[in-house]
């Protein structure tokens, strides 16, 4: 075994290892319904958000927070801005859709033991973060690299997490007591799960198909399309 070899055995995964990780990509649910009520323990809640604390951000920035809400109160309250938003966004379907949309459940506000707000601190960071001077946003996308991690360690632990996205955000500062310059990213219920589903709700719905990798992978420019990712892609 050469060097160079050497180095790369040295800093991938086991097979075992690699196989985990893949697993946690691709069972991973956004998860509504089925929520049990075994209580999640502070040590398992303190590993889940460390996880989502060591993810990438641009200028090691760090602007996400976490605010836990477990008492029901909250949770109605909660619930109580859904049902609102959600009556909402139905008027925007009609027949069949409108239909469909309505049998639809999109989140599990009183039924998960934890919802968890994330949100983003702007600011964090002062006036000038490193790789931010052209892209302002990055600072959302790094809070939504934390979210992703949180969503992959929560499967880990297997702990289901729904990202609730119809609700006003500005009314749920207000009632959680969120600071006005700091912007509320997602909304999650979390909580050990019956099931996890094999295929993803609205798919199975028939709301939405997985658009084929291929067709969505480019080279060197857009429309440049390669007809070998189809087999590379079935590996795992």
């Amino acid at each position: 075994m050469n060097v160079s070899t050497s180095r790369v055995s040295k800093n991938a995964f086991s097979s075992m290892e690699r196989d985990a990780v893949y697993r946690a990509i691709f069972e991973r649910r956004d998860v509504r319904q089925n929520f049990l009520a075994k209580p999640i323990s502070k040590a398992t809640l303190e590993r889940i958000l460390k996880a989502s604390h060591h993810a990438g951000s641009v200028g090691f920035m760090q602007p996400w927070d976490f605010v836990v809400i477990r008492e029901k109160k909250t949770k109605q309250s909660v619930k109580h801005l859904f049902t609102k938003a959600n009556d909402e966004a139905s008027q925007r379907y009609r027949g069949s859709k409108a239909k469909l949309y309505r049998s639809l459940k999109l989140e599990g506000i009183e039924e998960a033991p934890i919802n968890l707000c994330v949100t983003c601190t702007r600011q964090r960071g002062g006036p000038h973060v490193l790789g931010r001077s052209t892209i302002r946003e990055t600072d959302l996308y790094s809070t939504c690299c934390a979210i992703q991690n949180l969503w992959l360690a929560a499967r880990a632990e297997g702990i289901g997490i729904g990202w609730v996205s119809i609700l006003d955000y500005d009314a749920l500062k207000t009632l959680v007591g969120i600071p006005r310059p700091v912007k509320v990213v997602a909304y999650l219920c979390m909580g050990y799960v019956k099931e996890f589903s094999l295929n993803p709700d609205l798919e199975k719905a028939g709301w939405r198909k997985r658009l084929p990798l291929e067709q969505l992978v480019h080279y060197e420019t857009w429309g440049r399309k390669n007809g070998n990712l189809k087999r590379t892609a079935k590996r795992y």
